[in-house]
């Protein structure tokens, strides 16, 4: 444990929420739900306004329709959730080069590696300044604890919310920690909560009581002796930067399960795409190709294929996808695909396609009676109908940039406003098929001044 309360943790306020009413002015100060819309759907984050209803994180779309009805339900734009994180861990990376992330609203920073932060007083500093300087850049607020260990400060900020900042005083910490639940500790959830439970144990400070050899009988060796160094407030973890990646994947859950084979390969080839966009956009390329389908009675199969080489190839990941495919019984319909790219590299193996096509020249027929003619190419594709989902970008040929409040029987609504304007903007109904309309990219943020709460102890 240091002398000092110099690792900070950052943690941004409802994140994917409040990007949304920050870059749509009509939402600013109402309940927005992000998240899966379908049957299906999951939330991924509610802004404030929308948990008053109970609406939280993981919980049925469906069940939050019923407790916020009012409410406005949006899907997620990762693009630009990760657009601004980057902003975000920009401003991290100026406090130390030692920060990890642990999603795209979430860090740690080590003050002390960077020199920013020696003492009480200077960390107080820094994390009061990087929240103005998050506020100035993004015009979004984020949480900040402050504190001797990781453990400590990833408590801190969640003190701090929503938008504050409470710092942990070396020398406290056991006596914080005590009457708090023993699910505050990290590695205890619902399973392991309930088995203290049963115990009689429901609080750190009965944790610490119980001691170390009872809680290696109830919980294995490793779990044990970790939770009781934390029940007494030890944790020398570091900040480690940079955490590498060791896959990059994509998958989709259907709202009705898939039946159609040719869909399902549509699909699969379409994963893989966006699998190797996110692939590109790292910067990496990948050597073992894995397919994911979880059918429709929930069970989940996995294939993989390791290449002679790493690739970033959308054809050699596509077909590599649609071969595993054949290998997966799919009778009775899927529920969700995903593709994933495994063994990550930062080059390529640039003569992947000369070696397979090599190969093939190797095994071709050598004489024109040995020769097969070439299939007839295949008859095109109709094109597929236009899908407009809510909170979709999208620029209209006179009206210009907005976004699609929703969508059916033919038509789609769109309100044109962006994050520059201070006022909700007008809304127009379209055919969906109208010629004028058509997807867009998000529009950046606009920074807006705004105020706080004072920050805590």
């Amino acid at each position: 444990m240091r002398a000092a309360p110099t690792i900070l943790h950052l943690d941004m306020d409802a994140f994917y929420a409040s990007v949304e009413q920050a870059s749509k002015p009509s939402l600013r100060g109402k309940a927005v739900v992000v998240g899966g819309l379908g049957p299906r759907g999951v939330v991924a984050t509610a802004s404030y306004e929308a948990r008053v209803f109970g609406v939280h994180s993981a919980m049925p779309t469906a069940q939050a329709r019923r407790r916020a009805p009012n409410a406005a339900y949006v899907t997620p734009r990762f693009a630009l959730y990760r657009s601004v994180s980057e902003q975000v861990m920009a401003l991290l990376r100026e406090l130390s080069p030692l920060v990890e992330p642990l999603s795209l609203d979430e860090a740690f920073v080590d003050l002390e590696a960077g020199g920013t932060a020696w003492d009480e007083p200077s960390a107080r500093a820094a994390g009061v300044r990087l929240r103005a300087d998050i506020r100035a850049v993004t015009g979004l607020t984020g949480s900040v604890g402050l504190a001797a260990s990781k453990m400590l400060a990833k408590i801190a900020s969640e003190r701090a919310k929503p938008d504050g900042l409470c710092l942990i005083q070396p020398g406290t910490e056991r006596a914080l920690l005590g009457p708090m639940p023993v699910r505050t500790l990290p590695g205890v959830g619902p399973a392991t909560g309930d088995h203290l439970r049963r115990a009689g144990i429901t609080t750190v400070d009965e944790l610490a009581e119980a001691g170390e050899d009872e809680l290696v009988r109830l919980l294995g060796k490793a779990h044990g002796h970790a939770l009781y160094a934390m029940a007494l407030a030890r944790d020398d973890r570091p900040v480690v930067a940079e955490r590498e990646a060791k896959s990059v994947s994509v998958e989709d859950t259907y709202d009705v399960d898939i039946h159609d084979r040719p869909r399902i390969g549509l699909e699969v080839r379409r994963l893989a795409d966006r699998c190797v966009q996110r692939l590109r956009g790292a910067g990496l390329s990948g050597r073992t190709i894995v397919l994911k389908v979880r059918r429709y009675d929930f069970s989940t199969l996995t294939r993989s294929e390791t290449l002679r080489g790493p690739t970033d190839d959308p054809t050699v990941v596509r077909e590599a996808a649609a071969r595993l495919l054949e290998s997966v019984d799919t009778t009775g319909g899927v529920r969700l695909l995903g593709v994933g790219v495994t063994g990550l590299a930062d080059y390529t193996q640039e003569d992947l396609f000369a070696q397979a096509a090599g190969a093939l020249a190797a095994e071709a027929p050598e004489s024109p009676e040995e020769a097969v003619p070439e299939p007839l190419p295949a008859a095109p594709a109709p094109p597929p109908e236009r899908q407009w989902r809510p909170g979709q970008d999208v620029r209209h040929a006179e009206h210009g940039p907005g976004w699609v409040q929703g969508s059916g029987l033919g038509r789609v609504t769109v309100r044109f406003e962006t994050p520059e304007d201070s006022a909700p903007g007008r809304v127009r109904t379209f055919w969906v098929d109208d010629p004028d309309l058509a997807p867009a990219d998000p529009l950046p943020l606009v920074a807006r001044a705004a105020g706080g709460p004072e920050e805590g102890t």
